[in-house]
């Protein structure tokens, strides 16, 4: 919150806020807007051509207080920008055009789709459903999950020896 004095009044206490300005090169901004000793101001947080979750990212870590994000993605509505949807409709949408240029997923990955969107995917007892969690996932989360098995095994108590039975040596005899 922001206070300042009104010359004839006490205190206000007025929000900063969070909005959306669109540019004349077809870009946006979100602004915050602020109240001084000489007026209103305002200052970009960030700028886009397409509201993402990176750019309302970039724009609460500049913000000098918490803004809805909600709000601003109505407002970008509202002043005719694009917004991007949540990373599944993105998905979801690309899959689409991949299917209608002649290009489907393999055969066990459509199954796979079929039963997750169905709502039928058993993931306790199917291998298949179990491996899809991987799928998307980066060399890099896949190296992580390595290290921490391998971690995880080095932790793991040694099994104790088990005494083998010592059977007398067998010599034999020159004929």
């Amino acid at each position: 919150m922001v206070y300042f004095e009104h010359p004839r009044t006490q205190w206000y206490d007025l929000p900063t806020m969070a909005y959306v300005v669109a540019k004349a090169n077809g870009t946006f901004e979100i602004r915050e807007s602020h109240t001084t000793a000489r007026g209103p101001r305002s200052r970009t947080l960030a700028s886009f051509r397409t509201l993402t979750p990176e750019a309302l990212t970039k724009a609460s870590a500049r913000a000098s207080q918490p803004f809805d994000a909600e709000q601003v993605r109505g407002a970008a509505l509202r002043k005719g920008a694009p917004v991007a949807g949540s990373p599944s409709d993105m998905a979801a949408a690309e899959l689409l055009r991949e299917l209608q240029e002649g290009r489907p997923p393999r055969a066990w990955l459509a199954r796979l789709l079929r039963d997750a969107l169905a709502g039928t995917a058993d993931r306790l007892n199917s291998n298949a459903a179990a491996a899809a969690t991987w799928i998307g996932s980066t060399p890099q989360q896949r190296g992580e999950a390595l290290r921490d098995l391998l971690l995880l095994v080095d932790n793991l108590p040694a099994r104790p020896a088990v005494a083998r039975p010592r059977f007398p040596r067998i010599e034999s005899s020159p004929a």
